[in-house]
């Protein structure tokens, strides 16, 4: 059997939107052939099954948002400015009332995660990634004496993303900027003391 051709990006990105509207549990075939462009023979050819199609669009995922978050960090020498910024742009995320802009991670571990040990490690390891990324940035601004904090920057780290994890979340039930903007303005001025 011959490799079907075709733009791994972009099929990956298609996967995990239809993920991210429907759920893992409710994707089927037929939607992922829809939103994929491939038929089920070259899904399968390529990804083995719908777990395989979820592995690798949560690896799509994980590149996609490392580099948003690598292009919020390089452009300014002033990483709470940056982090700033980023958080802001969270809350737009949120305000958008966009499925396809949800945490895969989040919705992924929260539906299947717990029952499948791939899927479960896969997530932890993008996590912690992502929590390595933010821990650098909090020690370059500890560094340029903008955080005056004794909290461990790894603490710190970790409380800043539950905070996202719960904007996120309390996003979906109060999507107004009235609402959740000073929710970031908090979580970000908390990290300062």
């Amino acid at each position: 059997m011959r490799n079907a051709e075709f733009d791994r990006q972009a099929v990956l990105r298609a996967a995990m939107r239809a993920f991210l509207v429907k759920g893992y549990a409710k994707t089927s075939m037929a939607d992922l052939t829809k939103a994929t462009g491939l038929h089920p023979g070259s899904i399968y050819c390529a990804f083995e099954n719908k777990k395989g199609l979820l592995l690798a669009a949560i690896s799509q995922y994980h590149d996609d948002r490392s580099v948003q978050f690598q292009h919020f960090f390089t452009n300014s020498n002033n990483p709470l400015h940056n982090l700033k910024a980023y958080l802001d742009n969270i809350v737009q995320e949120c305000l958008s009332c966009d499925a396809t802009q949800a945490c895969l991670l989040t919705k992924a571990l929260s539906e299947v995660g717990e029952q499948d040990e791939d899927i479960h490690q896969l997530i932890h390891r993008n996590l912690h990634a992502w929590q390595k990324g933010i821990e650098q940035v909090l020690e370059m601004a500890k560094s340029q004496g903008l955080i005056a904090s004794e909290t461990s920057s790894q603490v710190q780290a970790q409380f800043l993303m539950m905070g996202i994890y719960g904007l996120r979340t309390f996003g979906h039930t109060e999507p107004s900027a009235a609402v959740l903007q000073p929710l970031a303005d908090k979580l970000f001025t908390s990290l300062l003391n």
